[in-house]
């Protein structure tokens, strides 16, 4: 009978208990803390593309480079829309309750819902006009339409075209603490 020789195994065991130690090392965590991390890249862009108002009276140019025509409001200050994300009532937003607070603070505690093989993290603006300035709306007298500002749809798309590099940088960032 042919002899094969002397195989020392100690590496492929070394292997499989590294293995196993990936696999105990909470992918859960992990998929839970990635999400939270893209959900608070994905609010600091639509937070930052979301128009203010300006109650001066005077036309304006947003930063997204859309003209509006400026409604004189005595007292009234913008910005409502922009604190919307982060507060928990429409009230909260109007009187600067959540102003300066952190985006990622804010995304910690939210609930991350587990749906089969799909982790997601609901980001809400609770202004009630909120759809309204992300999509369009038709003018008062129906005789016109505004244009929508798509500060979600195009913060989504931005994160959607990063989002394999980043999921595998993260990736080998567990596996390198791992192995």
């Amino acid at each position: 009978m042919a002899k094969w020789g002397n195989c020392d195994f100690r590496e492929l065991k070394k292997f499989q208990q590294e293995i196993e130690k990936m696999s105990k090392a909470n992918i859960q965590k992990f998929c839970e803390d990635v999400s939270k991390e893209l959900a608070t890249r994905f609010l600091r862009k639509v937070i930052k593309r979301t128009p203010v108002g300006i109650y001066s009276g005077e036309s304006y140019t947003c930063a997204i480079g859309k003209t509006h025509k400026g409604n004189k409001i005595s007292g009234k200050v913008g910005g409502t829309l922009r604190r919307g994300w982060t507060a928990k009532t429409e009230t909260d937003a109007k009187g600067g309750a959540n102003k300066g607070k952190d985006v990622s603070s804010w995304i910690n505690e939210l609930p991350i819902k587990h749906i089969g093989n799909t982790f997601q993290v609901d980001v809400t603006n609770v202004v009630n006009y909120a759809s309204y300035v992300e999509y369009g709306h038709r003018t008062r007298g129906h005789k016109g339409w505004v244009e929508g500002h798509f500060m979600m749809t195009i913060s989504e798309k931005e994160i959607n075209a990063m989002l394999p590099k980043f999921i595998e940088k993260k990736l080998t960032e567990l596996l390198s603490e791992v192995f």
